[in-house]
């Protein structure tokens, strides 16, 4: 016979119940909630002698819930929904007044995507704190495969498998100048009429330069570049100094710039996509998905042609 109740029971236990109830074996129990069968075993009889009452009927074939197993299991279960709605509400509260979220970009999407959504970001969520973990696309996502990021905004990453990516906007590639290049008056340039340019581009690397490298692989003809460096931003102060001209995403182009122009590619048009990418089947925190949430209320189905 099962002593009085002489302690009270916790969550843990009332979930390794719900679960033997809803599962019907101690086996698959133990593995939806995490736990080793005995482990799962010893919840359930703290349980018991907790209520003073057995819940469960055992036999070496099956188990089930004894008659005051099964009343106690439905009201159990309506506790444990409001608790869940309860908890689910507490985090939503907490997201809109505190919280900090690392978001791993790529410089271009850092400098012309990024700003105007964190200025509306902060002007409803002012008290969480933004990292900004600016990187190249292999770092970026790196931080984000690693963890170190909660999620990021890159243009690689949707062929692999333990992440998951959602499109925010396409933007093609330019050929940046000089205003005061034979190129700048052109309302577009070919591939192949960037023969005899000097040709700045970035190194081996870059996830930009292996997009390109793919994207023109059944040219009769390829881009050789004479000057490379590591980062667009260095290309384009190279292009602005009247070195050469560089083949770069529009976004990665200043704003209002009174130096440089970007020519539309053609033949073929190259297109990179800005995408969300976090983890596949991870759990972001409470500030985290506010922002994740936020940039994808403000994306635009068009495209940046």
């Amino acid at each position: 016979m099962i002593a009085r109740p002489t302690r009270r029971f916790d969550l843990g236990e009332l979930e390794a119940f719900a679960a033997v109830v809803r599962l019907g074996s101690f086996r698959a129990a133990a593995e939806a909630v995490n736990l080793s069968q005995p482990a799962l075993s010893r919840r359930v009889e703290k349980l018991e002698s907790a209520l003073g009452v057995r819940l469960l009927e055992r036999t070496t074939r099956r188990v089930a819930p004894t008659q005051v197993g099964r009343e106690f299991a439905l009201r159990m279960q309506t506790l444990l929904d409001d608790l869940d709605g309860t908890l689910l509400g507490i985090e939503s509260l907490a997201a809109q007044r505190i919280g900090r979220v690392t978001i791993a970009c790529v410089p271009s999407a850092t400098l012309h995507f990024l700003p105007a959504v964190l200025r509306r970001f902060h002007g409803r969520y002012p008290a969480i704190r933004v990292r900004i973990h600016d990187a190249h696309a292999h770092e970026a996502l790196a931080a984000v495969l690693s963890g170190e990021a909660d999620f990021g905004l890159n243009f690689i990453g949707a062929d692999q498998p333990q992440l998951r990516t959602i499109p925010l906007l396409r933007e093609r590639f330019v050929v940046a100048c000089r205003r005061d290049h034979p190129l700048a008056a052109r309302r577009a340039v070919r591939w192949e009429d960037l023969r005899g340019e000097a040709l700045l581009a970035v190194d081996q690397t870059s996830g930009n330069r292996m997009l390109l490298e793919k994207a023109l692989a059944g040219l009769d003809w390829r881009p050789q570049p004479v000057f490379e460096a590591r980062h667009v931003h260095t290309l384009l102060g190279l292009v602005a100094a009247g070195v050469g001209v560089a083949a770069v995403p529009q976004l990665a182009l200043p704003r209002g710039s009174s130096d440089l122009v970007g020519v539309p590619l053609t033949a073929p048009v190259v297109h990179r996509a800005i995408v969300l990418v976090s983890r596949r089947g991870g759990r972001l925190g409470p500030a985290a998905q506010a922002l994740h949430d936020f940039i994808l209320e403000g994306r635009r189905p068009s495209r940046r042609a």
